[in-house]
């Protein structure tokens, strides 16, 4: 009996100490869990800053691309309605003076 119960409170000493040993395990995973999230968590926050100039750049570019199609219509306008006025500028001033010569008619 006395055998039995010693080998049984060795049991119970071992079963502690790997419970003891999972633990003290999970902590240290814990630990380790929190400091790299920290970690990541400064990295992204050093790195707003330069995230933050690269929208900026982004959209200036786009803007400047807006712009420029824009003046590209624009111009392309300009000449088509420069083309129209010099088509019927003859035709304008043809009507001008017979206003001018006829004004009744």
């Amino acid at each position: 009996m006395d055998d039995t119960l010693k080998r049984l409170l060795d049991a119970e000493m071992r079963a502690e100490r790997l419970a003891k040993q999972a633990e003290d395990a999970q902590d240290q995973i814990i630990k380790q869990a929190v400091a790299d999230a920290k970690a990541d968590n400064d990295r992204f926050t050093t790195r707003i800053p330069d995230l933050h100039r690269a929208v900026i750049a982004k959209a200036e570019e786009r803007a400047e691309q807006n712009i420029a199609e824009l003046r590209r219509r624009y111009d392309e306008r300009h000449v088509h309605l420069r083309d129209q006025a010099e088509q019927r500028e003859d035709e304008a001033l043809e009507a001008a003076f017979q206003i001018l010569i006829a004004p009744d008619q």
